[in-house]
């Protein structure tokens, strides 16, 4: 029998979605763009990040400055509480993400290990 690893996939994107905390996040982030100062300081925050991440892949480093306002974005969120409870929420969202990823990865990690 054979199994189509993308229904898989997007069957397992629906489940998460399903996912009490996945649900909270999404709770959180409509209190987020329900206050303009918060949105403001995270949708910043994550064009922010992207910079950063374009920097990266072009084999760059983050800039000083670049550090600065990723510190900086870093300390708005710890005070403000919108976003303080929405970044908590994707951590724990994020436990899952990074488990499966792990189980995902498992059968490509097998074929580099050396055979016992």
């Amino acid at each position: 029998m054979s199994v189509n690893i993308y229904d898989l996939a997007n069957e397992l994107e629906r489940n998460i979605r399903t996912l009490p905390e996945y649900q909270t996040a999404v709770q959180a982030k409509a209190r987020v763009d329900s206050d303009e100062e918060a949105q403001k300081i995270w949708y910043g925050f994550t064009e922010l990040q992207v910079k950063i991440q374009n920097h990266v892949k072009t084999g760059q480093m983050p800039t000083s400055e670049m550090q600065q306002e990723l510190q900086s974005f870093g300390q708005k969120i710890e005070t403000n509480p919108l976003l303080k409870e929405f970044a908590e929420t994707q951590r724990a969202l994020g436990v899952y993400i990074s488990d499966i990823e792990r189980i995902i990865l498992q059968p490509l990690q097998d074929l580099s290990k050396k055979d016992a």
